[in-house]
C-alpha cells in the first residue's frame, strides 16, 4: 500500500479490499478499456507539446520529451522534468526535458495524460504545493482520479503482475 499511503484510511481500506480479492485489475480494465497508441518518443513529444501549447503557451520551450526505460527503477519516479544548462560561448543555454517512464507506453491515455500534465506543471511550479495541483487540475480536471487509479494499478502490479491493456 506504499503507493496509496497518502490517501485517507477509508479509501486505503477500500483499495486494500480490492487488491486482496484481486478485483482492482478487473475494475481498472473496465474503467480504462484500452491502451493509447503513442508508442514512440516522437509521438509522445507531439502529444506533450499539444498540451503545452494549449495550457502553457508562454512557458519556456521544451527541447526533449521521451520515454525512459530506466526511470522507474533508478529514480523511483514515473516522470522527471529537468533543466540542463550549458555554456555556449559567452551565453548560458538552458534546455528543458521531460522524461516519462517507459511503462506508460502500454497504459491507458488517461494515465499518460496525468503524468504529462504533472511534468508540464513543474515548468511553472517547482514544488508539489496547492498552486501546483491547481495547475494540474486546470490542465486535466480528472487529474486526482487518474493519479489515484494509476497508484491503484501500481499496487496491483506489485501484488498480481502487470495488466495487459488491448491497444
Amino acid at each position: 500500500m506504499n503507493y496509496l499511503g497518502a490517501y485517507p484510511q477509508e479509501l486505503q481500506a477500500q483499495a486494500q479490499d480490492l487488491l486482496q480479492r484481486n478485483r482492482a485489475g478487473e475494475m481498472l480494465l473496465r474503467k480504462y478499456p484500452q491502451a493509447h497508441q503513442l508508442r514512440t518518443d516522437n509521438a509522445l513529444y507531439g502529444y506533450v507539446m499539444e498540451l503545452k501549447q494549449e495550457f502553457l503557451r508562454s512557458s519556456e520551450p521544451l527541447s526533449k520529451v521521451a520515454y525512459d526505460n530506466k526511470l522507474h527503477i533508478i529514480h523511483q519516479a514515473l516522470g522527471t522534468h529537468t533543466t540542463v544548462s550549458r555554456v555556449q560561448g559567452s551565453r548560458l543555454k538552458a534546455k528543458r526535458e521531460i522524461r516519462v517512464a517507459a511503462m506508460f507506453r502500454e497504459l491507458p491515455l488517461e494515465f499518460l495524460r496525468m503524468i504529462s500534465v504533472h511534468e508540464l506543471a513543474h515548468m511553472k511550479q517547482k514544488e508539489h504545493d496547492k498552486a501546483f495541483y491547481q495547475l494540474c487540475c486546470r490542465m486535466e480536471p480528472h487529474y486526482h482520479q487518474y493519479e489515484f487509479d494509476l497508484r491503484l494499478y501500481l499496487a496491483h502490479a506489485d501484488l498480481h503482475g502487470k495488466l495487459a491493456w488491448p491497444g
